[in-house]
C-alpha cells in the first residue's frame, strides 16, 4: 500500500515572511493585491483586493473562492475553497498600470483545512518533500528552456460547417512578397538561429520582456531568436529549485504574453503552431544535489562525466517517458512537434550531442557544478508543477531500482539505416497514446503520496473528454484537400 500524504494539515506560516510581504506592499506603494493560483491544466487564475485589506489574517485564515468554476477542481455541490498566500512568492507586478502586488497561493479545503489534493503547486511541494525524505538528495535543480512564437496576428474559429486558423507575422518569410512598402530582411525557414537585426526584428521586444522578468525576480541568462521564421523566441532562466522554478515559469509566460500584447503582438506557447518549421519545446535541465555536491558528476566516468546515479536517473526517465509525457507534453498539438525531423527529441536514448535524443548531456563545461541532464521532450504547454514532479519521480524510480538506460547514441540518427533505427524506441505519437501509458504506468508517481490516484484519474478523464475526443470528432481542413473529390 502506497502512503498517501495528501491529507497534511496546512503548516503555520513563517511570521517573518509574512511581515516581509506586508512590508513590501507598504514600501512599494501598491494599491491592489492580486492573488494568483494555478488550475489543473496549467493556467494562472486570479482575483484582487484593495491593499487596505491585505493583512496577516489572510495568511492565517485564507481567502475564499468558487472552486467549481476552476478547470479540474471541484463539483458545484462542493465549490467553496480557500487560497492561502505564500508570503515568499510576493512580487511587485511589472505589467499592470495600477501598482499591484502579486502573490502566488496554495489551495486549501475549507472543511478539512488541509492542502487540496488537486492543487498542482501542492503536488510539487510533496515532490520536493519526498526527495528530501528519500535520503537520495537534499534538493533538485531545474532549468527549463522555454521556446515560443511572437506573432502579429492569430485568428481561428470553428463551427459545424467550417474550421480554420490563420497566423501572420511581419517577420514571416511568407511575407517577402507582400505589397509595398516591403523592406525585406526576414529569416528563411529554419534560418532564424540567429542573425542580427534587421532580420531579427524582435531584439528590443525580447529585451523589454526580460527586463520585466528581472523586475519580477527572475534571473535571466540569455535571450535570442530561435530557429524558425515568424518570430520564434527563446529566453533562458538561471536554474532554481523545483517549486521556485515552476513559479518562475508561470511568471515568465504571464510577462511574455502581456509585454507582447501591450506592444501589439501575441506570444504563442503552442508546441507546433507553424507547419513545416520548428516547433517550440521546453528542454528541462535537471540535477540532484546533496550537501552542496552535484550527485550527477563523476570525474572518473569516461562518458560525459556523469555518475552512476545520473545514469540510473536517465534510465527512469526513458522507461517512464510515455507516461511522463501525459504531463510534460500534454496537448494534442504536442504530437505535431514530436515527430521525426525538426530537431524533435523523439528517440528514447541519451547522448552528449544528439538533439534528436530524448535525453542530452550538455558538454559546454567540464565543471562539476555544470554536470546535468537535459530532458528534451517536454513543451511549454505543460503545467510546470506537474511536469517537473513527474520527471523527478521517474528519475528517483530509476535510482532506487537501478534502471539501466539503453546504450548512448552519438551518431546522427537520421543517417542510420532502417535496421539500426528499429532498435531505438520512440516517444508515442499522440496524446491518446500517452494518456493510455499513464493509465498503465503510474505507480512510480504514487510513491510517497506525491501524486494521488484521484489526480491521475481526473487528469486522464479531463484530457480525454475536453481535448482528445473533441479534436477526433472534427474534420481537419487538410482532409478537404485530400478527400473532397472522392
Amino acid at each position: 500500500m502506497v502512503a498517501d500524504r495528501s491529507s497534511v494539515a496546512v503548516p503555520v506560516v513563517d511570521k517573518a515572511a509574512v511581515e516581509k510581504a506586508l512590508a513590501l506592499a507598504k514600501t512599494s506603494g501598491v494599491k491592489i493585491v492580486d492573488f494568483k493560483f494555478i488550475d489543473l491544466p496549467g493556467t494562472w487564475q486570479h482575483f484582487s483586493i484593495p491593499v487596505k485589506d491585505f493583512d496577516a489574517d489572510l495568511f492565517a485564515n485564507g481567502i475564499g473562492f468558487d472552486g467549481s468554476s476552476i478547470r479540474g477542481f471541484q463539483k458545484i455541490n462542493e465549490s467553496d475553497m480557500l487560497l492561502f498566500p505564500d508570503p515568499d512568492s510576493a512580487f511587485v507586478d511589472p505589467i499592470l498600470k495600477v501598482p499591484t502586488l502579486s502573490i502566488i497561493c496554495n489551495v486549501v479545503d475549507p472543511t478539512s483545512r488541509e492542502h487540496y489534493r488537486r492543487d498542482p503547486r501542492y503536488i510539487a511541494k510533496k515532490a520536493e518533500a519526498h526527495l528530501a525524505s528519500s535520503g537520495i538528495a537534499d534538493i533538485s535543480y531545474w532549468g527549463p528552456e522555454l521556446e515560443f512564437y511572437i506573432f502579429n496576428s492569430i485568428r481561428f474559429d470553428q463551427g459545424p460547417n467550417y474550421g480554420f486558423y490563420y497566423i501572420d507575422s511581419d517577420e514571416g518569410i511568407w511575407n517577402s512578397g507582400a505589397a509595398a512598402p516591403n523592406l525585406g530582411f526576414r529569416p528563411r525557414y529554419k534560418e532564424g538561429y540567429f542573425p542580427v537585426p534587421p532580420v531579427d526584428r524582435l531584439q528590443d521586444l525580447r529585451s523589454e520582456i526580460i527586463l520585466k522578468m528581472m523586475d519580477a525576480g527572475i534571473n535571466i541568462e540569455v535571450h535570442h531568436h530561435e530557429v524558425a521564421t515568424a518570430g520564434q523566441t527563446e529566453i533562458d532562466m538561471r536554474f532554481d529549485s523545483l517549486i521556485s522554478m515552476a513559479d518562475k515559469v508561470m511568471k515568465y509566460k504571464y510577462i511574455a504574453k502581456n509585454v507582447c500584447f501591450q506592444n501589439g503582438y501575441v506570444a504563442n506557447f503552442m508546441p507546433k503552431p507553424i507547419f513545416q518549421d520548428n516547433g517550440s519545446g521546453m528542454h528541462v535541465h535537471q540535477s540532484l544535489w546533496k550537501g552542496g555536491t552535484n550527485l550527477f558528476y563523476d570525474k572518473d566516468n569516461s562518458y560525459a562525466l556523469i555518475s552512476e546515479m545520473c545514469r540510473h536517473y536517465i534510465g527512469g526517465l526513458l522507461k517512464h517517458a510515455p507516461s511522463i509525457l501525459a504531463f510534460a507534453a500534454p496537448t494534442t498539438n504536442s504530437y505535431r512537434r514530436l515527430v521525426p525531423g525538426y530537431e524533435a527529441p523523439v528517440n528514447l536514448v541519451y547522448s552528449v550531442r544528439n538533439r534528436s535524443a530524448c535525453v542530452r548531456i550538455p558538454t559546454y563545461s567540464t565543471s562539476p557544478a555544470a554536470r546535468r541532464l537535459e530532458f528534451r521532450a517536454p513543451d511549454p504547454s505543460c503545467n510546470p508543477y506537474l511536469a517537473f514532479s513527474a520527471l523527478l519521480m521517474a528519475g528517483l524510480d530509476g535510482i532506487r531500482n537501478k534502471i539501466e538506460p539503453p546504450e548512448p547514441v552519438d551518431d546522427d540518427l537520421y543517417e542510420m539505416s532502417p535496421e539500426e533505427l528499429k532498435k531505438i524506441k520512440s516517444t508515442p505519437g499522440s496524446l491518446e497514446e500517452v494518456l493510455n501509458a499513464l493509465e498503465e504506468d503510474h505507480d512510480y508517481l504514487l510513491q510517497g503520496g506525491v501524486f494521488t490516484q484521484d489526480v491521475i484519474d481526473t487528469w486522464i478523464e479531463y484530457k480525454r473528454e475536453r481535448e482528445v475526443d473533441p479534436v477526433k470528432l472534427r474534420p481537419h481542413p487538410y482532409e478537404f484537400y485530400l478527400y473532397s473529390d472522392v
